[in-house]
């Protein structure tokens, strides 16, 4: 087992991996831009090293900062949370090229992985139903005219190094196939520094639907059932819940013992997610996380497992402490992302928080690194904490929801919360009923955002 673990993150998530090293007794350590000096994560932590100015790029996206901060703690390992290099195969190499171990996948996988069409041919060849869509990329217009054709309108065109929303676009007939191809490449250039786009036949009203796995690296693999992260505002979640209230126990079998046999055949190491549309009882393939998920804690209610642990555990060549037997549902957790933003238009809104109480009670958690006169920086994710609640069945974790939002304070700044009051009392999100495109239609109908 690793002595010390270095975590190249902030906020919450670096919380997070910090509890979990000290759980298992071993020392962590922080970095951290000059912006973040006074952040909580740097105050927990057993040691922090200044890597770099405010700007991310400079600081948590820079790989000779963090080996060296590497260098001089003598760390053995490197947990990348989610978002930053927690996807970036270089970074991963890097890592491993000094002596070091990175706490997650290889970095062929998430090369892999994190190429849709590359994953889309890799998800075919080991059993996991896909969107019907383009083979390969769509050059021109002209190819992505007849892909269209071919597959029936209305379609996707979607940046095949793409993420968080960026560079999609949706035709719905034929006259809007044009600036949907010119303006996704546009936007997939300018966000990834790559142009190259494909094609999906678009669904109506699928939900989101995200099968939790784990692999030991040796060709075992579990899952941990699905997430449904079907409320998203621009293909950003903001309420995830677990397990899905709309998938029947035989499907969640059916499709997570699919999902688990393919980690097992990639022999992919640590935690991941394969992601779906799910629409008329069908799965439909469309990317795999190859980190740990923002939603994860929905998960480790429900299966009372810690999946930071378990990372560690099986970068350090552990077994997996748990069978796909041994894991059993109990009742329903969901979660919602508190984000420092104004509404109506979601606008970041940082600040000093002048008061921070965090609700409590049965089957309530809060993940955040807010604390009382910390002044939340401009420069990184509006993300400013996490509440998950834990219930016997969905109604007791939406009452446990409702009455954990009512006791949460955060003064100072305006946040998001306000949204998941009037969420709560909307029938279709009460009983479960809504799909992918739900609540930006009920923004525009009731912000006007």
């Amino acid at each position: 087992m690793f002595d010390k673990i270095l975590i190249a993150n902030r906020g919450e998530i670096a919380l997070r991996v910090i509890r979990a090293c000290r759980e298992m007794g071993i020392k962590s350590v922080a970095v951290h831009s000059t912006a973040d000096a006074d952040a909580m994560h740097v105050r927990m932590a057993d040691e922090s090293v200044c890597i770099g100015p405010p700007s991310g790029a400079q600081s948590y996206l820079s790989i000779p900062a963090i080996i060296s901060a590497c260098e001089i703690t003598g760390a053995q390992a490197v947990h990348p949370g989610y978002g930053f290099l927690s996807e970036n195969a270089n970074f991963v190499q890097i890592i491993e090229d000094h002596g070091l171990t990175f706490i997650g996948p290889s970095a062929q996988d998430i090369r892999t992985m994190g190429d849709k069409i590359t994953a889309k041919d890799t998800a075919q060849k080991l059993g996991i139903p896909v969107v019907p869509g383009s083979e390969g990329g769509v050059p021109t217009v002209e190819s992505a005219r007849k892909a269209a054709a071919d597959m029936g309108y209305p379609v996707i065109i979607k940046a095949t190094a793409g993420g968080g929303g960026r560079g999609m676009k949706v035709a719905t007939s034929a006259a809007d196939i044009d600036v949907a191809f010119s303006t996704a490449r546009s936007e997939a250039k300018a966000a990834f520094g790559n142009d190259e786009v494909y094609m999906e036949k678009y669904l109506q009203k699928p939900r989101h639907i995200e099968v939790q796995v784990f692999g030991d690296g040796k060709g075992n693999g579990v899952h941990l059932a699905e997430r449904d992260c079907s409320l998203q505002r621009r293909h950003q979640k903001v309420f995830e819940e677990a397990p899905g209230p709309c998938i029947p126990p035989e499907e969640r079998a059916r499709i997570g013992k699919i999902c688990a046999d393919a980690v097992g055949a990639m022999k992919y190491s640590g935690a991941g997610t394969v992601e779906f549309l799910y629409e008329d009882g069908e799965f439909y393939f469309i990317e795999m996380n190859t980190r740990l998920q923002v939603e994860h804690p929905v998960t480790e209610a429900i299966f009372g497992v810690d999946l930071v642990r378990e990372q560690i555990r099986v970068a350090a060549g552990l077994p997996l402490s748990f069978t796909q037997e041994d894991l059993q549902i109990n009742g329903h957790a969901i979660e919602v992302r508190i984000n420092a933003e104004k509404l109506p238009n979601f606008a970041p809104c940082p600040g000093k928080i002048t008061a921070y109480h965090a609700p409590g009670g049965l089957g309530v958690r809060m993940d955040s690194a807010l604390y009382d006169g910390y002044s939340i920086p401009p420069y990184y994710d509006s993300l400013i904490g996490k509440l998950i609640v834990h219930g016997r069945d969905r109604p007791e974790a939406l009452a446990r929801l409702s009455r954990a939002l009512g006791e949460l304070i955060v003064d100072g700044i305006d946040t998001t919360v306000p949204l998941f009051h009037a969420l709560l009392a909307e029938p279709d999100v009460q009983s479960g009923d809504y799909g992918i495109h739900w609540l930006e239609r009920w923004l525009e109908e009731n912000l006007g955002a």
